[in-house]
């Protein structure tokens, strides 16, 4: 199969290459899927799980990319609740390869039926940005209605994800990002807009959920703007400075089917867009995550072209 692989960590972006792999194959509790259509988070190549496996060994030609949307072609021994050739979204495993593949092998677990109206490219937006807008946003953030919730990087795949999720039960929603994200942000729904190159973070507050995706100086002084009950939530790093009076989070997204079945039925419905830019041949990954091209929403990668 062709599959986009990295082998060199200090190479970074530079050293992604289209390269023919063997193809893989279901273990127990595992589905084969033939990719449709894939994401990649920028980052993942500096996590350790792109590099090595569970043991810490080396593991290299590795296959970025954890967001897929396809269809399954292969059951491993035990596996449940899917059949060859149903439609699924959800994400790759982060110590196996990835989904920048014609073909991955993924525990069953971290799969979710996909309707048949909804489309691959659209889907494979949404399994990580998703569960990571939720968690954060009620399992870990406990957003309930009439509450205000400040979204850093509202216009990125999980800031757009959690004002989405955020405006439908009730919240008042802050968004921040740079000035050419206002429109696109204002669209999505949030209250207020703020520009963090422009305007004063501290006249944001206070919030009872600050939802963070940018670490460093602004999540630390995003602390401050947490008032007494709150919670600061980030994903970014873990946090050093803890609100008065709140709780500060650091969380790494988890697999959850029931969920991922959730946002599907929201996408269908029409009550959740994840925001795709570009669509691109795998082939055309390297070129398109070259450092340095900053694109209005997540790029996706159609693997399948039929």
């Amino acid at each position: 199969m062709h599959a986009i692989t990295v082998r060199d960590q200090a190479a970074g972006i530079a050293g992604l290459s289209l390269t023919d792999l063997p193809d893989p194959h279901a273990v127990q509790n595992d589905v084969v899927v033939r990719v449709h259509a894939a994401g990649f988070t920028r980052g993942e190549l500096d996590w350790s799980a792109t590099w090595t496996d569970r043991a810490g060994r080396d593991r290299t030609p590795s296959v970025p990319g954890h967001e897929l949307s396809g269809v399954v072609v292969e059951l491993g021994f035990g596996t449940t609740g899917l059949s060859v050739g149903q439609r699924v979204f959800g994400m790759a495993d982060w110590f196996r390869n990835g989904s920048l593949a014609e073909y991955t092998a993924v525990e069953a677990r971290n799969l979710a039926p996909l309707p048949a109206d909804v489309d691959h490219t659209v889907a494979a937006a949404l399994p990580i940005s998703g569960l990571t807008a939720w968690q954060g946003l009620f399992d870990h953030g406990r957003l309930v209605t009439g509450q205000t919730v400040l979204v850093h990087g509202a216009a990125g795949g999980v800031g757009s994800i959690a004002v989405q999720l955020a405006r439908e039960v009730g919240a008042r929603v802050i968004g921040t990002g740079r000035a050419s994200d206002r429109d696109q942000t204002l669209a999505l729904g949030v209250d207020t807009f703020l520009d963090l190159q422009a305007e004063k973070l501290e006249d944001a507050g206070p919030v009872d959920i600050v939802f963070d995706v940018i670490g460093g100086d602004i999540l630390d002084r995003s602390a401050a703007l947490v008032r007494a009950g709150g919670t600061l939530v980030t994903i970014a790093m873990p946090p050093t400075v803890q609100p008065a009076g709140g709780r500060a989070v650091f969380f790494v997204v988890e697999p959850d089917r029931a969920r991922l079945a959730d946002l599907a039925m929201r996408l269908r419905d029409g009550r959740l867009k994840p925001i795709v830019g570009a669509v691109r041949p795998l082939a055309e990954a390297p070129a398109a995550l070259a450092p340095g091209k900053r694109t209005s929403g997540k790029t996706i990668f159609r693997v399948d072209e039929s």
